[in-house]
């Protein structure tokens, strides 16, 4: 019997969790209705120091609830949400899924351009917004038929001292807010909402946990972001195969840092749903800063932090400091990309609990493997998969034929987290989910004898040279650990016929000078000839997503354009 098909890796999770899930059989609506009866007086949201319970959190869902449903949301009805991370969302995310409504996250940060490709695609007519976006989003084409955009006020979820720290003119802005919600048909103030009354008993027929709770854009980092379909079942059984993977953690009594933006899956996931499952307070932060973050730890110290390496690394050098105390962090995972062992040292020395990498995407709601919390671990690799979820890696060509133990091909993921295709795309879903219910991550990963799984590369991003492929990340990894060097991103450039010379843009730490000769010392030193990168760049920084991870793409894109500039040229 193969190991994939005995889960024989299950022999290295920690003690506690267990090999399956109990199965959600309703819908994250029920989940918030089921915590607000068990932790009641149980804080559930806490931003800039002010806190929502279970139970008045529970009664701002079915006011703003009702005020959609006067507005005209109905089960079915998408409605967009384009909104930082604050108490707001949390509230505007379970009052659409209470209607029956399908959850839109945007990145609030996103160009006019942006948005608008991806309201064209899903077709919400309603809209939730950070107010600073509202008059933008109004500003839509009519033939996108939007109806309604709720503008939101995140300061109001703040403390009025912490408003007139920050020296907001409060009553001009709401004045002038006014204002534009009188002049402008369509537009609602997120507050009004609030104040309406609950939502009547049996007004509206409950979600079921095969209805879809949300279309999460993918990054788009290999392609055009598509609209990823998932469930209340898919969420709710990610957040129960999160919290038997952390089975020391204290449900009831738990606080949980915000720190990754709510539109992101990875964010949404733990910051939202897996807060709620577990009863914990999530503590929010509307941008990631390291100075917010000490502040809150001091009345509110975290037990939980989700987050990317970077952001860890960050706090850490703050914590070294002596400005934030981690004493009571139980938890730490990260994801998104590569965790490296220098991270891993720095914070454990500091929280003195682990820091695990773990493993997914936005079609796995998101996450599948991860590290066990156990001294069984193996940093650098992506970990073993989660309970309930079983996973193969096959050829990339013939997905029907599984690969060796140690030879790289393509992983496959199958689980209840498993998303239920591209909104709008059947072609693309058929290529994504085969037979049986398996997705193919198109991620090249390699699994050793024990189950553990090292990410060699996006099949996507192979770079190809001389007939042959090189793994960026690889590359990267060489690069980055020549002094001086703060990061980079290897791409492979066209230069006809087919192949690609491998290219590297490096970043450089504060201070440092590149020295190519070093850098290329160390290319010969650790990799084959044909992977050393031919030619070298040096950028202020690198092209990144809101969490932080590389776009090499952009990166890409951006050299072949850089090429063709200089080509065009005049001479003098």
């Amino acid at each position: 019997m193969h190991l994939n098909d005995s889960r024989a890796w299950n022999r290295f999770y920690a003690e506690g969790t267990p090999v399956d899930i109990e199965a959600p059989t309703g819908s994250l609506v029920d989940l918030l209705d089921e915590r607000a009866a068990q932790y009641a007086d149980r804080p559930a949201v806490t931003f800039f120091g002010a806190s929502l319970t279970y139970r008045e959190l529970a009664g701002r869902v079915s006011r703003v609830a009702n005020g959609l449903r006067e507005l005209g949301v109905s089960a079915g009805d998408r409605v967009a949400l384009v909104l930082p991370n604050a108490p707001q969302h949390v509230i505007a995310f379970y009052a659409v899924l209470r209607l029956g409504g399908i959850v839109v996250e945007h990145n609030p940060l996103y160009t006019r351009d942006e948005l608008e490709a991806q309201f064209r695609d899903h077709g919400a007519s309603h809209v939730i917004s950070w107010d600073k976006m509202a008059p933008l989003i109004r500003s839509f084409p009519a033939d996108l038929g939007i109806r309604t955009v709720v503008s939101v006020d995140i300061t109001r979820a703040m403390p009025w001292t912490t408003q007139l720290a920050l020296r907001l003119p409060v009553a001009k802005a709401r004045a002038s807010r006014a204002k534009l919600t009188a002049a402008a048909p369509g537009m609602v103030p997120f507050a009004r909402l609030e104040k309406s009354a609950p939502l009547p008993a049996g007004s509206v027929p409950r979600p079921g946990v095969t209805d879809i709770a949300c279309l999460q854009y993918t990054s788009g980092t290999t392609g055009v972001p598509k609209g990823a379909i998932i469930t209340h079942g898919n969420l709710w059984a990610n957040a129960r195969q999160g919290a038997a993977w952390m089975p020391r953690f204290t449900h009831g009594d738990g606080r949980i840092y915000g720190l990754l933006p709510m539109f992101h899956a990875f964010g949404l996931l733990l910051s939202v749903i897996y807060a709620v499952e577990t009863g914990s307070n999530a503590v929010l932060f509307p941008t990631f800063d390291p100075e917010l973050v000490s502040q809150a730890a001091k009345k509110h110290p975290p037990t939980f932090i989700p987050a990317v390496p970077p952001m860890f690394d960050r706090l850490a050098r703050v914590a070294r400091e002596g400005k934030l105390d981690l004493s009571g962090v139980v938890y730490s995972i990260s994801g998104a990309m590569t965790l490296t062992p220098a991270v891993v040292k720095r914070w454990e020395e500091l929280a003195g609990s682990m820091l695990n990498e773990g493993y997914g995407l936005t079609e796995t709601s998101p996450v599948a493997l991860a590290n066990p919390f156990d001294d069984a671990r193996k940093i650098g690799t992506i970990g073993i998969p989660f309970p309930s979820t079983d996973i193969r890696v096959v050829d990339p060509n013939d997905p029907a034929r599984e690969v060796e133990l140690g030879e790289a091909g393509e992983l496959l993921i199958k689980g209840p987290q498993v998303f239920q295709g591209y909104w709008n795309r059947p072609e693309e879903t058929a290529q994504a989910l085969l037979e049986g219910g398996w997705l193919r991550t198109g991620d090249l990963v390699m699994q050793d004898e024990d189950g553990f799984v090292t990410v060699v590369d996006r099949k996507k991003e192979i770079i190809i040279t001389g007939g042959l492929n090189v793994s960026p990340s690889e590359v990267e990894k060489v690069l980055d650990a020549v002094p001086g060097i703060a990061g980079s991103a290897v791409v492979g450039v066209p230069r006809g016929g087919g192949a690609e010379v491998v290219t590297a843009v490096v970043v450089l730490e504060p201070g440092a000078v590149f020295d190519e000769d070093a850098v290329r010392a160390a290319a010969r030193e650790h990799l084959a000839e044909y992977k050393r990168p031919t030619a070298y760049r040096v950028w202020e920084e690198l092209p990144t997503t809101l969490i932080g991870k590389v776009l090499r793409r952009r990166v890409r894109d951006t050299l072949i354009a850089d090429r063709h500039a200089v080509r065009a040229a005049p001479e003098d």
